[in-house]
């Protein structure tokens, strides 16, 4: 693989999980922070600090944006005016309407945008994908997925729906992706979310949400997240049946897959951690790395990080107003995706 020049944009707890995959890989990382804490965070690492979005970007064959969602669109646009393929961080955007335009804007470019939905390449929901793309399950008629931490009031960003997008957007758009690689597009979303939901977040609050997923294909996915006090673990679960049998997962219990039916003290992490052997980060990163050198497509693409965004779009109109949101699948030359029909369903 030719050797890269990465500009990473933000120093903040998902940049850790970047800067360190980029290294491995050999690349040529500068570093710009707009809170000023790129020098920090380059020292530690052996990258080099700049003093400019502008000077990050000069001559950089990928930027990778690992800041907080309402600021994405402006740096990918900026990336992509200045010929750079581009890592953004889930979610794009906080709408569907500007993580389009990003993709739009990319693709004119002729350059490559992809989210950082970096649950894909963890190991136990890369396995459920081979097994549901299989026919393991025979056809899957229901699925849970469930996502709980510590409520992140490290940076004050995340409790502002204005920036965030709040637990649905931030959080549980993780799961709705996966949702929708596995069992493909949704069609009507049912939502709620409660708890603690503007900023400032003290610490010691809690934030909830649920959303129900209903898929062109008959299945229907439930999606849980929970934001909870600072000493809550990192864990998540999933419960999928199908014709075919049952597949369980919880990563507290253990990081593989258990199958069952007819197929054989302190304030605790924000950020996923275990023994998976290498680290999703890096398997993400090496697969996009290599798609930015001209190799094949990763398994996620900019079209699905526009997807994603209009669930969790949908799911927030739906909290909103009590009503379910109907989605309707839309086909373009390049890709399958969603959009947000202009009505709900009264319940």
């Amino acid at each position: 693989m030719a050797e890269l020049e990465v500009a990473l944009i933000g120093a903040g707890g998902i940049a850790r999980t970047h800067l360190p995959a980029w290294t491995a890989l050999g690349a040529r990382v500068r570093l710009y922070a707009p809170d000023g804490q790129a020098p920090a965070l380059a020292r530690e690492f052996g990258a080099t600090s700049v003093g400019s979005l502008g000077e990050a970007l000069d001559g950089a064959g990928v930027v990778d944006v690992c800041t907080p969602t309402d600021t994405h669109r402006e740096i990918t646009l900026a990336a992509v005016a200045a010929g750079a393929h581009v890592l953004c961080e889930k979610p794009l955007a906080l709408g569907a309407t500007e993580a389009e335009e990003m993709a739009d804007a990319a693709e004119a470019a002729g350059v490559r945008l992809y989210p950082g939905h970096v649950v894909r390449f963890f190991p136990a929901y890369a396995r459920l994908r081979d097994l549901v793309a299989g026919g393991g399950l025979g056809r899957v008629a229901v699925a849970r997925f469930t996502r709980t931490g510590r409520y992140p009031t490290w940076s004050g960003w995340f409790a502002d729906p204005a920036r965030s997008g709040g637990i649905l957007t931030d959080q549980m758009i993780h799961d709705m992706d996966i949702a929708r690689w596995l069992f493909g597009d949704v069609v009507r979303v049912h939502a709620r979310q409660q708890g603690h939901l503007t900023a400032p977040a003290p610490e010691g609050a809690v934030a909830t949400g649920t959303a129900v997923l209903t898929h062109a294909s008959g299945t229907v996915t439930q999606v849980v997240g929970v934001w909870g006090p600072p000493a809550t673990p990192f864990r998540t679960t999933f419960h999928v049946s199908g014709t075919g049998g049952t597949v369980e997962h919880d990563s507290l219990a253990h990081l593989d897959l258990r199958i069952t039916g007819a197929v054989s003290s302190g304030p605790a992490a924000g950020i996923p951690a275990g023994d998976f052997g290498e680290s999703p980060y890096l398997t993400q990163i090496r697969e996009f790395a290599e798609a930015f050198a001209g190799g094949p497509e990763p398994r996620v693409s900019g079209r699905d990080g526009v997807a994603a965004v209009r669930m969790a779009e949908a799911a927030a109109e739906s909290a909103r107003t009590g009503r379910a949101v109907e989605l309707t699948l839309r086909t373009t030359a390049a890709t399958t995706s969603t959009a947000v029909a202009t009505k709900g369903i009264e319940q």
